[in-house]
């Protein structure tokens, strides 16, 4: 059982991690995007349009990513897999 609990932490770092990070960080670059077409189409009605789009699917796009590393953490704090406070690489001390 222990060692499930390892390839589950290990597939976790791995491989959900970085994937969630990515779409997260591309959801970022979406909803900036949006404020930057937002923010240029300051004349035109229908560019400006389409940059609340950007800006409301980047909203929605990170707090799906945030819901998911929040669930797979509560899930293997469930199983009793190792579980980090941050993803790997992104460690504050």
């Amino acid at each position: 059982m222990e060692n499930i609990k390892i390839l589950i932490g290990k597939i976790n770092e791995q491989i959900l991690t970085p994937i969630i990070l990515f779409l997260f960080v591309s959801s970022l670059v979406i909803f900036f995007w949006g404020i930057a077409d937002y923010i240029r189409g300051s004349g035109n009605e229908e560019i400006r349009k389409v940059g609340r789009d950007h800006m409301l699917w980047g909203i929605v796009g990170i707090f799906i990513m945030v819901s998911a590393w929040a669930i797979i953490k509560i899930l293997l704090a469930f199983i009793g897999a190792d579980v980090p406070d941050f993803p790997s690489g992104l460690q504050l001390s």
